[in-house]
C-alpha cells in the first residue's frame, strides 16, 4: 500500500509523526509531502527534530499570504507531485489551508488515479464559519473517502450533515500518541526551569486566534487580563509571531512587562511548559486535547470549541464570551481552584496511544471504491 501523507503547519506535525512511523513499521510506502505553510526553525523544522520525523520527500515551499493565495499555491504545487506518485491513499490531518488544498487536488483527480483521500481528525465542529478551519474541515470531509475521527462526538456531526457512515472510522486521538511516547523526553528537557519556575507554580498561555490578536481591543482584553494574573502567579507566553507583531503594533509592550513572554517554542519545550503549568489559557485547539490528558486545568479563550469532549469529559473550561478581564480572571481562578488529574485520567475513548495503530489497520482494511463527491 502507497500512503502520501500532507502537512504543512505546526500542528499537523504531531499528528502525522506517529502514523508515518506506524506505516514504515508496517512495511508501507509512505511519501511525506511537507507544504510548507509553517516554514521557520521554531515553527516547523525544530518539530520535526523534536518528533523524530524523517525528512520530507517533496517541499512545496508555499509560504505565508492570504488564504486565497495560500490554498492556491498548496494545489498548484501538490497536483504535480500526486501525479507523478499515484498513491493509494492521500492523508490529509486537521483542519489548516493544507489540509483543504491537497483535498481539492486529490478529489479532482481521483477518476484518474484512482486515488482516495482520507482525513485525519474528521468530524470536528465548532458551529462557527467564521473560522477558516470550520470551512476547511467541512469541506474536507465532504471530499473524503474514509473519514477518520478522534472522538465519538464527531460521528453525530458527520451523521447530521448526511455522511454515509460506511465511510466513517473511529480511530482515536494521533496526537495523543506523540504526547505519551514523547512526556518523558518532554520533562527530561524541564524548560520552566531553565527560567526559573517550578512544577505547579506557574501558568502558561498562548494566543495566536484573529479574533483575539488582530484587533487591538481583543488583544488588550486578553494581554491585561494575563498581566493581572502574573501579579500572582509567574505567567510563561510562548508567542506567536503574529501576535507578538500586533502586540507591538498596538503599543502593548507594558502588558507585557510582567509577563514571561518567549519566542515560540519547539514541541518537546511546549509539552514541558503545559505539563508543568498550574493553569493553561489558550486558544489553541491542540492544547485543549493535551491539557486534558495531562490533567492540568485548562481555560479556552475563545466563544465555542469543536472539542467539546475536553468540556464533557475533560479538564477544560470556555471562558465567557465576549471576553473581559474580569470574565478571564473569574474563570482562571476556577481553573486554580480545580484539583489537578493524574495523567490520563478519565480520558475520552481513544486517547490512549494507540490511535495510530488503529487509523493504519483501517487503511489496510478499507478498500472502498471511489464515492461521487456529495453523496
Amino acid at each position: 500500500m502507497k500512503v502520501m501523507v500532507v502537512a504543512g503547519a505546526r500542528p499537523n506535525f504531531m499528528k502525522i509523526a506517529p502514523v508515518v512511523a506506524e506505516l514504515e513499521r508496517r512495511g508501507h510506502e509512505t511519501v511525506l509531502v511537507h507544504t510548507g505553510q509553517h516554514y521557520d526553525t521554531s515553527m516547523s523544522q525544530s518539530f520535526f527534530d523534536d518528533l523524530g520525523i524523517r525528512p520530507p520527500d517533496h517541499f512545496l515551499g508555499v509560504g505565508g499570504g492570504s488564504h486565497a493565495a495560500q490554498t492556491a499555491r498548496i494545489m498548484e504545487r501538490f497536483e504535480p507531485v500526486l501525479l507523478e506518485a499515484k498513491p493509494d491513499w492521500v492523508l490529509v490531518p486537521g483542519d489548516v489551508n493544507s489540509t483543504l488544498g491537497a483535498s481539492l487536488v486529490t478529489v479532482k483527480l481521483k477518476t484518474q488515479l484512482g486515488t482516495q483521500l482520507a482525513h485525519l481528525e474528521a468530524g470536528l465542529r465548532s458551529h462557527d464559519w467564521r473560522m477558516p478551519e470550520e470551512i476547511n474541515r467541512v469541506l474536507t470531509d465532504r471530499c473524503s473517502d474514509l473519514l477518520l475521527t478522534p472522538s465519538r462526538d464527531a460521528h453525530a456531526n458527520l451523521a447530521a450533515e448526511g455522511i454515509d457512515e460506511d465511510r466513517v472510522h473511529f480511530v482515536g486521538n494521533v496526537m495523543i500518541d506523540t504526547l505519551l511516547l514523547r512526556l518523558d523526553a518532554a520533562r527530561e528537557r524541564d524548560y520552566a526551569g531553565t527560567l526559573g519556575l517550578e512544577r505547579d507554580g506557574y501558568v502558561a498561555a498562548t494566543l495566536h486566534r484573529p479574533s483575539n490578536v488582530d484587533e487591538a481591543g481583543p488583544l488588550r482584553v486578553c494581554l491585561e487580563a494575563l498581566a493581572r494574573i502574573a501579579e500572582k502567579m509567574p505567567v510563561v507566553l510562548p508567542m506567536h509571531p503574529r501576535t507578538r507583531q500586533r502586540a507591538e503594533a498596538f503599543g502593548f509592550g507594558d502588558l507585557l512587562s510582567g509577563i514571561t513572554a518567549t519566542e515560540p517554542l519547539g514541541y518537546l519545550e511546549m509539552l514541558s511548559i503545559t505539563d508543568g503549568a498550574r493553569v493553561m489559557l489558550t486558544d489553541s485547539g491542540g492544547l485543549q486535547e493535551e491539557t486534558t490528558v495531562l490533567g492540568v486545568p485548562c481555560v479556552t479563550l475563545r466563544e465555542q470549541t469543536e472539542r467539546p469532549i475536553t468540556i464533557e469529559q475533560g479538564t477544560n473550561r470556555l471562558a465567557p464570551w465576549p471576553l473581559t478581564v474580569d470574565g478571564i480572571i473569574a474563570s482562571f481562578e476556577e481553573a486554580l481552584a480545580q484539583p489537578r488529574r493524574p495523567v490520563g485520567e478519565n480520558c475520552p475513548e481513544g486517547w490512549d496511544g494507540r490511535a495510530s495503530e488503529r487509523l493504519v489497520g483501517a487503511l489496510e482494511s478499507v478498500r472502498m471504491p471511489a464515492v461521487a463527491v456529495g453523496a
